[in-house]
């Protein structure tokens, strides 16, 4: 393995999002640092080391609730077991509300180069409605603030179909965000999960959402109006301005091997790797893990020289071919027919035909790729080709 793609999960928020199912606490105080020692503890006991680093991300949960000393340490123990490749795309999630020149620079300082910055809307009633800490005006003062500080790579994320959100409202937002001028978008439909806030208000009837079709018109405008300032899609959320495609992302739906620290963390590395510090699935071509959730119950395993992964499984050479079909399709490049027939992947004529004249798929440059229409089919079409 030449490079891997390197994730650290931060549980950590300043509150708990009505739509959120990531693994985050509202949690402050000494778990914040024991959760950072132990981390950094993982990471410099880790089975991959001399790896290069292909990219570095930083997610969460809230990675900029933590200090820009203690980012600077976990980053530094990424570093010394993963040297950062030539290129290295080194990328912290950041909250509009936790974060100021101060904090940016300590940042640029350490070594982050690129900040996705969790907008969400730029509209107040929207931020409250999501249980969001931050202020609309705060948005812009971070941009303004990661600008000043040395960031020349920042994404903005945004959410569309939200409760009670008109195609009106949702045009200003998206205006609001382009005029900003960032590098990348991302743009999601929100999605109510399980075990949400949001999905027991979905359950008892008391959350508005837009209709279907609203959210279509919605998507196509992110479509249309990132396309006249020169942004290229180059995912079914997301878009960039050429040379600023997330690279970290890419190697997810390019189904690449990537290591996961932190509490609830997720990893697909080689199984002798994972065996290495857990003891099965030595002889799996790669192994899926996740990492215990809980801060307290994660920092415990670690100082007590227990086991960190509370699930796992041996991703068989069957699985990891669907699973390239999956995520490639959701590239606007495709999957390349070529390379799953080298993998063993054989499309069948009756599925392929199906898509075809649903006029969800189309021939590209010996790929196959979604159309404009397909995009709203997206798992559909993958569920049928895989």
């Amino acid at each position: 393995m030449d490079s891997i793609a390197v994730y650290v999960h931060t549980p950590f928020c300043p509150s708990k999002c009505g739509y959120c199912d990531f693994n985050s606490y509202a949690m402050s105080g000494e778990i914040v640092e024991r959760t950072t020692a132990a981390t950094i503890r993982e990471i410099l006991q880790s089975p991959l080391r001399g790896i290069p680093a292909k990219t570095i991300f930083l997610g969460g949960g809230t990675p900029t609730f933590l200090s820009g000393e203690q980012l600077h340490r976990i980053l530094d123990a990424i570093r010394e077991v993963h040297p950062p490749a030539e290129g290295c795309e080194i990328t912290s999630e950041a909250n509009p509300g936790t974060v100021d020149i101060p904090k940016f620079s300590a940042m640029i300082a350490a070594g982050f180069n690129r900040i996705s910055l969790g907008a969400q809307s730029f509209v107040d009633d929207d931020l409250i409605r999501l249980d969001r800490v931050h202020k609309a005006a705060e948005i812009d003062r971070a941009v303004t603030a990661a600008r000043e500080a040395g960031f020349t790579n920042l994404n903005l994320d945004l959410m569309f179909a939200l409760p009670g959100q008109s195609m009106q409202g949702w045009r200003r937002n998206l205006d609001k965000a382009l005029s900003l001028e960032p590098d990348h978008l991302s743009l999601y439909c929100l999605t109510i999960e399980p075990n949400t806030a949001f999905y027991r208000q979905v359950q008892r009837g008391q959350l508005d959402l837009p209709e279907d079709d609203a959210q279509v018109d919605m998507y196509d405008r992110c479509v249309e109006q990132t396309a006249k300032l020169g942004f290229q899609q180059y995912e079914i959320s997301n878009f960039a301005k050429p040379g600023h495609e997330c690279q970290h992302n890419l190697c997810y739906w390019e189904s690449e091997p990537y290591a996961g620290y932190g509490p609830g963390a997720v990893g697909a590395i080689p199984g002798a790797a994972f065996a290495a510090l857990n003891g099965k699935h030595a002889e799996a071509t790669r192994v899926r893990y996740t990492n215990l959730k809980h801060p307290e119950r994660y920092c415990a395993a670690i100082e007590g020289g227990q086991l960190l992964a509370f699930e796992s499984e041996a991703l068989e050479p069957e699985t990891l071919r669907l699973e390239r079909i999956m995520l490639g399709i959701r590239l606007n490049q495709g999957v390349r027919i070529e390379a799953l027939k080298t993998e063993g992947i054989e499309l069948g004529e009756k599925s392929l035909r199906k898509v075809f004249e649903l006029g969800w798929i189309e021939p590209y440059e010996e790929r196959l790729k979604l159309t404009a229409a397909g995009r709203h089919f997206c798992s559909e079409v993958a569920l049928e080709l895989a």
